[in-house]
């Protein structure tokens, strides 16, 4: 049976007693190899030497990696921190990866949490992974109280299992905080790979900045995806040890196509992403709509989906563009791959971004690329890559489209990809697991 997360409520009143009613299976996953002993076994020898590929990694200890994270990909949510899947994929090249998510509260719980392991292949990826759940208490301070207690005890039952972590990665400082209190107990690193944008936009509230603070401050190493967070992160005044690594894009499903595309008589211009206000898509469509008196030679496929949908539809007839953008919701990835490689143009209009794994993708496939001065976006974009335009300047990104449209035969797609390479799965897990084994020489 598949994990119910979308209403807890649904569940048998025997699945949501409480602590301890939950007989946690054994994984067959985390038991495969498990040398004895635990996370003492031996690592003389020079058996946790740095390796330079997949390959001889192969040869070399793994280590034993616990992911626990407040974003992950459900059912209900299946592109909720699809980001932190892929970093966990990419360390599992290197090293045993377990994921252990922390789904949020759960009102119909009788006791303070519970938990149960993801049995959808297409939620888990073969990674063995776990949800909990905490009951909300009257006193927010409290209800914190039940997610910590919640996360302690969820990790004891991983252990349970004969998973012992050598290293424990939280994602968001929000798991960092139970992430260093079971780190410290258990003399056990803790990274933290962050990812949220109110740190540069200035959003967080002064709990969550207390919260963000002890987390983050108490890490062994803290990875912000883009230096433009770390700076977000250091302008609250918190100081850690930084070191950003990036998002990570997966070169076997986005790459260009196999043969040159030729533009017919209409380009295709691409955006993926949620239709949200901080994309900046009403500011693409009014763009376009300025274009349209002096070229028709376009069409703007929108993919994705979200709350503000029905208002751009009602924007791009208003302005009179509507018979040249189609909004097709949400795809899965590989039919995002698929758009990727029929189009010309990628269009990310963010209004703030950390470090968008569309645009990665968008790279990956080969793709010229209009984007925004926003958040990490110019750390990995280069003039030969596209053109990079203010947030929310209408003129700007007009004319930027416009050029672009003009010259897209000049961009070398084959070049673009390769620039994507280093945010390879094999890249980016290599850098992590390094990372991992510093901490524990």
């Amino acid at each position: 049976m598949h994990l119910q997360e979308c209403f807890a409520a649904d569940l048998p009143a025997s699945e949501r007693a409480g602590d301890e009613t939950l007989a946690l299976p054994i994984c067959p996953e985390l038991t495969d190899a498990m040398p004895a002993g635990g996370r003492d076994r031996d690592r003389g020898g020079g058996r946790v030497r740095q390796c330079d590929d997949v390959e001889e990694c192969a040869i070399i200890e793994r280590l034993k990696v616990l992911f626990l994270t407040v974003w992950y990909p459900t059912r209900c949510t299946p592109t909720a921190g699809v980001f932190v899947r892929e970093h966990a994929k990419a360390v599992r090249l290197y090293d045993d990866v377990v994921v252990l998510h922390c789904a949020g509260k759960d009102p119909a719980l009788k006791g303070l949490w519970r938990m149960a392991q993801e049995t959808d292949v297409e939620l888990t990826e073969g990674i063995p992974t776990y949800r909990f759940w905490h009951r909300p208490l009257p006193i927010p301070a409290t209800s914190s109280l039940a997610y910590i207690w919640g996360a302690v005890q969820a990790y004891r039952q991983i252990v349970a299992t004969g998973f012992h972590p050598d290293i424990i990665h939280a994602h968001i400082y929000e798991t960092g905080v139970p992430a260093v209190l079971i780190g410290r107990r258990q003399r056990i690193p803790v990274v933290i790979t962050e990812h949220d944008s109110d740190f540069p936009r200035r959003r967080l509230p002064a709990l969550q900045v207390l919260k963000a603070r002890f987390a983050l401050q108490r890490a062994d190493r803290v990875l912000p995806v883009s230096r433009a967070l770390q700076n977000g992160i250091e302008q609250y005044g918190i100081r850690a040890h930084f070191q950003a690594i990036p998002n990570v894009v997966d070169p076997e499903l986005f790459f260009p196509p196999p043969h040159p595309r030729q533009p017919g008589s209409r380009k295709t211009l691409l955006f993926v992403g949620s239709l949200i206000q901080v994309k900046g898509i009403s500011y693409l469509l009014q763009a376009l709509s300025q274009l349209r008196p002096s070229r028709v030679d376009w069409r703007l496929d929108l993919v994705g989906d979200g709350a503000r949908r029905e208002e751009y539809e009602s924007l791009a007839r208003d302005l009179g563009i509507a018979d040249m953008v189609t909004f097709h919701g949400f795809r899965p990835k590989y039919e995002v791959a698929a758009f990727m490689r029929q189009a010309d143009l990628f269009v990310l209009p963010s209004l703030w971004e950390n470090l968008p794994c569309v645009l990665l993708e968008a790279m990956a496939s080969g793709l010229p690329i209009i984007a925004t001065l926003a958040g990490g976006i110019p750390e990995i974009m280069d003039a030969k890559m596209g053109r990079l335009v203010s947030p929310g300047n209408v003129p700007e990104l007009a004319a930027a489209l416009d050029e672009a449209l003009e010259s897209l035969d000049t961009y070398d797609r084959a070049d673009i990809a390769r620039k994507a390479e280093r945010y390879s799965p094999v890249a980016v897990g290599r850098s992590i697991d390094a990372i991992y084994r510093d901490l524990l020489t």
